[in-house]
């Protein structure tokens, strides 16, 4: 990284710092030594489901391309017919988990920087989640209970748009006084550093989300929440708005973005816009300001933070590369909190993120090669 980044650029774990300690070595910039569990999520563990279908799938399910939604009664024949009409892939997924996942794969060593919480059931797909988690090197704790399956989510895929149904089942049965409160649990939330949650979660357990946000603003950590869709937004909006004052950088993509001015009547469809003023809402941890990050698919992401708005262009990619947006927002966080964790300037995050996202899009599901070839 360049030695003369600008000191703006930068969000600090601990605003609070050792002028001395900064002045050793003004002209090289040293990264943290990474410990593991230094980055925490919490979501909806899932099994995606992914497979290319056409128009008539999508319409005889009321699906829209490029969409994410809860699965509803209308939806409980969906699962099976795409499994038997389509050629299908299973990946471990749900947002955080996938976030998280790919964090951990941009920084390689140590492993287990990432921790994961969620709930999965006693089941052949719980173990699937299991051991795709140990393969990713990430720390994950799952609450297991047999009450309900472990959650599915199906990707329905057409060109370049994806569209996801998922049903959370077990990833619906999570209890913060039985899981996030035990103990042991609640240790590896104090050991982190960064923490990250998407929207989706706050259908499940804003009293979790809740729990580690405060934790994180009277610590003075980072705390990081994505819109996740536009249902989010629109439905859970009071869930959202509990957990708002908390968030230091808020994700979300350009149609998130708008549902959400939407519904808090910023009175404006300008993306730019639609980040300051997300940046200016009410904030409990005032030592820093909130930073906003919004993506626009293959067009220029948008990040507001200080008193500016900046645009950052994404990695260029052929069409006929593209394999499976699935996942790409998910990869985009990834990326981004590889570099929060790190110390790194936002700079470096963003386009992290976009390599990240760029990586992913070129294959099925939320997988990755070996190694990154970020520099």
């Amino acid at each position: 990284m360049a030695s003369d980044e600008p000191k703006a650029k930068k969000i600090k774990l601990a605003d609070v710092e050792d002028e001395e300690k900064k002045a050793e070595s003004p002209t090289k910039e040293t990264l943290p030594d990474l410990s593991p569990n230094s980055l925490f999520g919490m979501g909806n563990p899932l099994l995606d489901i992914c497979a290319v279908v056409d128009k008539d799938f999508l319409d005889k399910y009321t699906l829209k391309p490029n969409d994410q939604i809860l699965a509803e009664d209308k939806h409980k024949e969906l699962f099976e017919e795409l499994v038997k009409k389509f050629k299908v892939e299973y990946h471990a997924g749900g947002a955080t988990q996938n976030s998280i996942k790919i964090a951990q794969w941009m920084i390689q060593k140590p492993h287990k920087v990432g921790t994961f919480f969620g709930c999965i059931g006693k089941d052949k797909f719980g173990d699937i989640l299991k051991q795709k988690a140990e393969e990713a090197h990430v720390d994950a704790h799952y609450y297991e209970q047999d009450e309900e399956p472990t959650g599915t989510c199906a990707a329905c895929i057409t060109g370049d748009n994806r569209s996801l149904v998922a049903n959370l089942a077990a990833a619906n049965c999570y209890k913060r006084e039985k899981h996030l409160d035990v103990e042991e649990n609640w240790k590896l939330v104090e050991k982190a550093k960064v923490f990250y949650i998407a929207g989706f979660f706050l259908t499940v357990s804003v009293e979790s989300i809740l729990k580690v946000a405060k934790h994180a603003s009277e610590t003075n950590k980072l705390f990081c929440l994505n819109l996740s869709a536009p249902f989010i937004c629109q439905f859970f909006k009071d869930n959202l708005m509990k957990v708002m004052p908390y968030v230091d950088v808020l994700f979300g993509n350009e149609t998130e973005g708008a549902a959400f001015a939407k519904e808090q009547d910023f009175e404006t469809k300008d993306i730019k816009e639609i980040a300051k003023k997300a940046q200016a809402l009410p904030k409990v941890n005032s030592k820093r300001q909130r930073v906003v990050v919004l993506t626009q698919g293959k067009d220029e992401t948008v990040m507001a933070q200080g008193d500016k708005v900046e645009t950052f262009p994404v990695v260029k990619i052929d069409p006929k590369d593209i394999v499976d947006t699935n996942g790409a927002g998910d990869a985009f966080v990834g990326g981004f909190l590889s570099g929060l964790v790190q110390e790194k300037s936002l700079d470096q995050c963003v386009k992290a993120g976009h390599y990240s996202a760029n990586v992913i899009i070129k294959r099925a599901g939320c997988t990755f090669p070996e190694k990154p070839d970020f520099k």
